[in-house]
C-alpha cells in the first residue's frame, strides 16, 4: 500500500538541469541571484538523507582526531528526516554519538517543572533517546529558572559552548517569518544566547507542540545570531511549499534583520538544503528564463507570460515583441514566430480553463471544456479533511454542481473535534442540562452526573491536557451538527453526508497516528458503494498542522488500490485537487476555474458561518489572522481578478481546480 502518493505530486514537471546542474560552470550561471550556496533535491527524504551523511562523516572524522563533535540542533519537523538517518546509521551501520556534545538551539520559557511540550523533549523523541549519546553531554537552555537568573543562566551556556571549542555544525530550520532558532525579525547580528519575546507567527507555529496559542509559552530562550554564525559550518533546511517565499527572501534578497535567516549570507560555510516545493520561489526554478535557456513546456510558458503580463502591467493579447525581448523572452519569439501567436495560445489555454459547468455540460461539445459532457447527471465525492473544508474551498462549485442536478456526496473524513473550544461543549452541555429539565420528567440521574462531571474535568483542565473521550465525542458532534447543517443549506441530503471518522485522527492530541491500512479502507469502502465519476480532494498540502496531507494521502491510496484491482467505476472518473483554507492554485497550473457570482459567493459566505465553533473561538487558524470565510472569499477573488487583469472575463470570485492523474 503507498502511503505517501502525494509526495509525488508534481504540478510543475521542473528540469533537472535548472537543480542538478552538471558542472560548476553551469551552476554558477544558474545560481547568480543565490547569495548563499544553495543544494536542490528532489524530496524531503533525498535532502535530508544528504545532510545526516555529512553529519555522520563529521562525527567520524571527529572520533579518529580524538575530538569531541559538537552540533547544535534545532527542533520542529524540519530536522526530522535527518535525525531518522541518524539513527538508523546508529543502529544499521554502528555510527557512536559517544564523543558528541549536543546543544539545544532554543527553549521556550516559562515551563512549569517536568513539561513534556519542551523543545529538549522534542530533540529527546527524535533523535537523543535513540542513540548511545551521553546524557551529560547535551545542555539545553531551561525554561523553568527564576527570571532574575536569565542573564547569567545565558551568560554560562556561551560560556560552555566556548569550553568545548565552538560549535562544529548548527542544524536550523527557517521560521514563518524567516527566523533561525527564536531570532525573531529584528535580532541583531551580535546578537547572542538570551531570552526573547515570541511574535505572534512564532506563538502561533509553537502552538501546534501545546494544543492551543493560549496554552503555548510568550517566549523563549534562544542562541543568538552571533553564537549561530560563530558555528564552523551551518545547514538551514527548508521543505514544503510553505517556506518557498522566505526562502527566496533569505537566499536572493539583501542582508536585513527582518529575515535574520539572510545573516547566513555572511557565513564562509553555510548551505542552504531544499527539496524542489521549497525551492520554487527560487529564480532558476521559477523564473529559469532569466538565468539560463529553457526547455519550455505549456506550463512554463503560460508561467512566463503570466509574469510578463503583471511586470509590464498589461493583457495577454496587448503584449509587443518588445516586451519578450526586453524582459528575457526572446526565445518564446524564435519557436513561435510573433508575439502574436505565443499571446493567441495563452489566451485560449486560459480561456477553456473557464466553465461554469464543474460536473460537465450536457449536450454540449466538450472538446475544450475542462470536464467531460458525459456520463450525466455525475456521482459525485467531495472529500473534505475536517467538517468545513468542503464549503471553505470548494463551496460555490458544491452548489453548482447541486444546481445542475449531479449526485453530490460530502465526505468528511475526520471528526474535527480538537478544533473545538472548551467553552463550545460547556454551551452545549448548558443546553443538554436545560432540554432534560424542561423535558425528561423521570429526571436522569445518569445525564446530570456526566453533566457535572465533564463540568468538574473542564474547570480542572490544566495546559497540555488531553480531554476525556466524552468530551471529544461532543466536540465531534459538535462539527457534526455544524457539518449536516451547511449540507442541508446547500441542498444536499443528509443521506449523502459521510462521517468517516478516520483512525489516524482521533487520538485527543495535535500529534497524530500514522496512516494505517484501517484508514485507507474506511476511504475505499466509500468509493467502491458510491463508484463516483468524480472526486474532489484537498490540494493545499501546506495546512500547517499536516491533517489535509494525511487525508489526501489515505484517498491517494484507496484509488491506487483500486486502479491495482482494475476497479470499473475508476475507469470513468476524474479526480479533482481543490485548494482555499491555506493557499491557492497559481494560475500556470489551474485546469478548471469556476466563476462565482456576488450571490453565489453570499451563500458560500453563509455555508462557512454554520460551523460556528470554527469562527472567532477556533483554536486552530495558524499564522493568518483572518477567519477562514475571510481567506475563502479573498483568494477567490484574487484569482478572479488576476484572469481579469490578464484580459479575459470579469467574475466577482472564481474556485480554481487541478487535475490529479493517478500514477
Amino acid at each position: 500500500m503507498k502511503t505517501n502518493l502525494s509526495s509525488q505530486i508534481t504540478l510543475n514537471r521542473v528540469s533537472p538541469k535548472y537543480y542538478r546542474p552538471e558542472n560548476a560552470f553551469e551552476r554558477s550561471v544558474l545560481t547568480r541571484f543565490e547569495k548563499i550556496p544553495t543544494d536542490i533535491y528532489e524530496s524531503v527524504e533525498e535532502g535530508s538523507a544528504q545532510i545526516a551523511l555529512d553529519i555522520a562523516q563529521t562525527i567520524r572524522d571527529k572520533q579518529k582526531a580524538g575530538r569531541f563533535c559538537v552540533l547544535a540542533l534545532a527542533g520542529g519537523n524540519s530536522p526530522r528526516g535527518v535525525f531518522s538517518h541518524l539513527v538508523q546509521m546508529h543502529r544499521q551501520e554502528g555510527l557512536s554519538f559517544r564523543n558528541v556534545i549536543i546543544f539545544n538551539l532554543y527553549e521556550y520559557y516559562p515551563l512549569a517543572v517536568g513539561a513534556i511540550n519542551s523543545n529538549l523533549n522534542a530533540l529527546k523523541e527524535m533523535l537523543l533517546d535513540h542513540v548511545d549519546v551521553d546524557p551529560q553531554n547535551i545542555f539545553s537552555p531551561s525554561g523553568t529558572i527564576p527570571k532574575e537568573t536569565i542573564l547569567e543562566h545565558c551568560r554560562l551556556y556561551e560560556q560552555r559552548i566556548e569550553s568545548f571549542g565552538g560549535i562544529d555544525i548548527a542544524l536550523l530550520g527557517i521560521g514563518r517569518v524567516g527566523n533561525i532558532g527564536f531570532n525573531e525579525p529584528g535580532s541583531r547580528l551580535n546578537s547572542t544566547t538570551r531570552l526573547i519575546l515570541m511574535d505572534s507567527d512564532s506563538r502561533n507555529e509553537a502552538s501546534k507542540s501545546f494544543g492551543s496559542i493560549d496554552n503555548t509559552p510568550i517566549s523563549s530562550i534562544t542562541m543568538g545570531v552571533a553564537t549561530i554564525l560563530s558555528s564552523k559550518k551551518v545547514y538551514l533546511m527548508a521543505w514544503g511549499e510553505e517556506k518557498g517565499k522566505m526562502v527566496k527572501e533569505c537566499v536572493e534578497d539583501s542582508i536585513t534583520d527582518t529575515i535574520p535567516a539572510s545573516y547566513l549570507q555572511t557565513h564562509n560555510n553555510a548551505h542552504i538544503v531544499l527539496d524542489l516545493s521549497a525551492a520554487a520561489n527560487l529564480t532558476r526554478i521559477q523564473r529559469p528564463w532569466l538565468v539560463t535557456s529553457c526547455e519550455w513546456n505549456d506550463k512554463l510558458i503560460r508561467s512566463a507570460i503570466v509574469w510578463l503580463c503583471q511586470l509590464t502591467h498589461k493583457p495577454i493579447l496587448k503584449l509587443t515583441n518588445r516586451d519578450y525581448n526586453e524582459n528575457g523572452l526572446s526565445e518564446l519569439l524564435a519557436l513561435y514566430g510573433s508575439a502574436y501567436n505565443v499571446n493567441i495560445k495563452i489566451f485560449n489555454d486560459l480561456q477553456h480553463t473557464i466553465t461554469g459547468w464543474p460536473g460537465g455540460k450536457p449536450n454540449a461539445d466538450d472538446t475544450y471544456r475542462p470536464e467531460r459532457a458525459k456520463p450525466y447527471p455525475k456521482r459525485v465525492v467531495v472529500f473534505s479533511p475536517h467538517p468545513d473544508d468542503d464549503v471553505i474551498s470548494m463551496g460555490g462549485t458544491i452548489r453548482r454542481l447541486v444546481e445542475q442536478k449531479h449526485d453530490v456526496h460530502i465526505a468528511y473524513e475526520t471528526s474535527g473535534n480538537i478544533a473545538v473550544g472548551d467553552e463550545e461543549v460547556i454551551r452545549f452541555l448548558h443546553f443538554i442540562n436545560g432540554f432534560n429539565q424542561l423535558f425528561n420528567n423521570s429526571e436522569d440521574q445518569t445525564i446530570n452526573e456526566k453533566y457535572t462531571e465533564i463540568r468538574r474535568f473542564l474547570q480542572e483542565k490544566h495546559d497540555g491536557d488531553t480531554d476525556t473521550p466524552d468530551i471529544l465525542t461532543i466536540k465531534g458532534l459538535i462539527r457534526r451538527g455544524e457539518a449536516r447543517t451547511a449540507c442541508t443549506y446547500n441542498n444536499i441530503p443528509l443521506s449523502h453526508c459521510h462521517f468517516l471518522d478516520l483512525p489516524f485522527y482521533e487520538t485527543g492530541k495535535i500529534q497524530k497516528n500514522p496512516l494505517s491500512e484501517a484508514d485507507v479502507e474506511i476511504v475505499r469502502h466509500l468509493l467502491q458503494e458510491v463508484k463516483p465519476h468524480q472526486i474532489f480532494v484537498a490540494g493545499d498540502l501546506a495546512d500547517p498542522h499536516g491533517t489535509h496531507r494525511v487525508c489526501t494521502n489515505t484517498v491517494l491510496a484507496a484509488i491506487d488500490l483500486e486502479k491495482e484491482a482494475d476497479a470499473g467505476w475508476l475507469k470513468e472518473c476524474r479526480i479533482w485537487m481543490y485548494r482555499g483554507a491555506w493557499a491557492e492554485w497559481e494560475i500556470e497550473n489551474i485546469e478548471m476555474a469556476v466563476p462565482i457570482s456576488p450571490e453565489e459567493l453570499r451563500a458560500k459566505r453563509n455555508s462557512i458561518l454554520k460551523h460556528q465553533s470554527q469562527m472567532e473561538s477556533a483554536p486552530f487558524l495558524g499564522n493568518d489572522e483572518r477567519l477562514f470565510w475571510q481567506r475563502s472569499e479573498d483568494r477567490n477573488r484574487a484569482t478572479a481578478a488576476l484572469y481579469d487583469s490578464l484580459g479575459l472575463a470579469s467574475y466577482e470570485a472564481m474556485e480554481a481546480f487541478v487535475e490529479y492523474i493517478p500514477l
